[in-house]
């Protein structure tokens, strides 16, 4: 699914009221709303029975900490007079942050993608006191929201009835149907799979660019691990040739942090060269262990390199002293400035450093002339060291003393900006980054990973699992959001990895502990549900799950459950994971591309053959 408008300001309201109920919410997402003239309510079962007792309809908006779009609608419609008094009394207001309501979050961007052809962040659904969805958009601006507002309100009061007749059927069409069996999946067909799959991540990607797409680009990591297997099984130029240039535009233009480390979310044009500015969790993670395959596939220091690099910015800017990794950084500096964290205005540069600095740190990073942003430039990779001193006609040894201290002074200078911070620790996120820091704990001097690995897992192990259920997140006033199936699955995964390379039992027996109680909670006969707790009527369960920048966590549980059974001979898990990887299969005739790592499985682990 292709992703629009995402990132998020920290504008604050420029004028006093009373709260909603959102202030002081341990979600910065939803207390940063806790001040909007807006009755915002939590998502819950209270709001709903309160539509049904009013016979209003729900309004749900979905964002997030660092989604910049979702911020410019905060200030231009929700902290509108107007638009707050139709809400307050027409609709019930309900706000939802995006990454503590997952499940919420896939069922309405289903809809919206199906409705308007596209969907993103912020994601505004209205929804009759039944539950069903009836009209949904992205971002648009006040004037067009005020319009529908009143509009919505006008057909609700002459025709409400009908109006619920309406989205109960539509919402009937989106629950689907319930699984068909599909012929038996054998390893002839696998390997189809994987085939068509290559053929059709080289027929959507870029090949002067690299990446999929020709607008935004985002790094597909799901997607560009499983070509990296299929690598691996049959070597081929082309892909070869693909997977490098994509893994080498990631790594030295705008979509990476050249000073800090890390990685941007995403890039708002298709040759990597400006980012929307946020940096998640989960992305770093899943770049940090792409990084590290892919020099072991191709035999290349300098993606060990990025990967090290990555995993070190983690460290430093996302761990917490209690263990676990916080979710993001904002895309906007405190000011509200875009990138303003991470830019560099040519006089600023001029005061930081030294002449002969400058004037290298410009040739290796490309910080004169054209190519700055509004705030100023970022850098990015337009020479090697070693280029940059025959350039200047200078030593080696001279540019790289030089290049180091005007890094430093860099970093010493943005330290002390302001950088607001998403502090959620999430169990499916740090489960990713726990699989991240265990390779990179195998890494020759890598005992600062294993270390940062033993706070990540203590933190799932100690804070996140109460003994009896895994916690999405912890508050001070206990839980944050619900648990589903990614926490499950991406925390088992990640607890396997650290059992893996430390041997230890217990930690063997409690990822088999979350397997066992992800499949009792999240999948049935017709197939996957994200939670066992929606509020909503959503339907049926589903084969296949969708990958995108995330991993399918279906297929995460699979891969940690088809380890398990192998190690314990576990024949009920065994057969689970045999029909879990067939199930569904025969849609990867068309689509092996939205499913990577389900082709994956197959490959790794066939099924046997008839």
């Amino acid at each position: 699914m292709r992703i629009l408008m995402m990132m998020c300001l920290l504008a604050l309201p420029l004028w006093a009221h009373a709260a909603n109920p959102l202030a002081g919410n341990e979600s910065p997402y939803l207390a940063m709303h806790g001040n909007d003239p807006v009755n915002w309510q939590p998502w819950s079962a209270e709001v709903l029975a309160q539509a049904k007792r009013e016979n209003k309809l729900l309004f749900v908006s979905i964002g997030y900490f660092s989604c910049h779009w979702c911020h410019v609608m905060q200030r231009e419609s929700f902290q509108n007079a107007k638009v707050a008094a139709l809400l307050n009394e027409h609709f019930i207001s309900v706000k939802v942050d995006r990454e503590l309501n997952p499940d919420l979050d896939a069922y309405l961007i289903d809809f919206v993608q199906r409705t308007r052809g596209a969907a993103g962040w912020p994601l505004n659904v209205f929804l009759t006191p039944d539950g069903h969805p009836l009209v949904g958009m992205t971002y648009v601006p006040a004037d067009t929201f005020i319009n529908l507002l009143e509009e919505l309100r006008a057909q609700w009061e002459q025709g409400g009835e009908y109006l619920k007749t309406v989205a109960a059927r539509a919402a009937e069409q989106l629950r689907g149907e319930k699984l068909q069996a599909d012929a038996p999946l054998d390893s002839a067909t696998a390997q189809r799979y994987e085939t068509l799959l290559v053929q059709q991540a080289l027929e959507l990607g870029d090949a002067l660019e690299g990446g999929f797409g020709q607008q935004t680009k985002f790094p597909m990591t799901p997607h560009l691990e499983a070509l990296l297997a299929a690598y691996a099984h049959q070597p081929t130029t082309q892909l070869k040739a693909f997977l490098e240039r994509t893994l080498d535009q990631m790594a030295t233009q705008g979509l990476r942090d050249h000073l800090g480390g890390g990685f941007f979310r995403y890039t708002v044009d298709p040759s990597w060269q400006t980012p929307h500015f946020e940096k998640m969790l989960y992305d770093n993670a899943l770049l940090a262990s792409l990084y590290l395959h892919a020099a072991r596939v191709f035999s290349r220091p300098d993606y060990e390199a990025v990967a090290r690099d990555t995993l070190d910015f983690m460290l430093r800017e996302l761990a917490t002293p209690e263990g676990g990794m916080m979710a993001s950084l904002s895309a906007v500096d405190a000011a509200g400035v875009e990138g303003g964290y991470y830019l560099w205005p040519a006089e600023d540069l001029a005061k930081i450093l030294g002449a002969d600095e400058l004037s290298l740190a410009q040739s290796v990073w490309g910080l004169a002339g054209a190519g700055a942003l509004e705030a100023g430039y970022l850098p990015r990779a337009r020479l090697s060291v070693a280029e940059a001193s025959a350039q200047l006609g200078i030593s080696q040894a001279t540019a790289q003393q030089r290049f180091d201290a005007a890094r430093q002074k860099l970093l010493a200078v943005r330290a002390k900006r302001p950088q607001p911070v998403d502090t959620k620790r999430l169990a499916a996120w740090n489960g990713l980054a726990l699989s991240a820091l265990a390779e990179g704990a195998q890494l020759p001097g890598g005992e600062r990973y294993r270390s940062a690995a033993k706070g990540v897992r203590d933190y799932l192990v100690n804070t996140l699992w109460d003994g009896q259920r895994l916690l999405r997140a912890r508050g001070k006033a206990g839980e944050l959001g619900q648990a589903g199936l990614e926490d499950y699955a991406f925390a088992a995964e990640g607890l396997l990895a650290w059992a893996r390379l430390t041997g230890e039992g217990r930690d063997f027996s409690l990822a088999r502990r979350w397997v066992e109680d992800a499949w009792r909670r999240f999948h049935a006969d017709s197939g996957w549900q994200l939670s066992d707790q929606t509020l909503l009527p959503t339907g049926y369960g589903v084969p296949l799950l969708d990958e995108g920048p995330l991993p399918s966590s279906a297929a995460a549980l699979l891969r940690v459950s088809r380890e398990i059974a192998e190690k314990t001979g576990d024949a009920k898990l065994k057969s689970r994971v045999v029909a879990g990887i067939g199930a569904g299969h025969g849609v990867l005739a068309q689509a092996a591309f939205d499913h990577p790592g389900v082709v994956r499985l197959m490959m790794d682990y066939p099924p046997p053959a008839p």
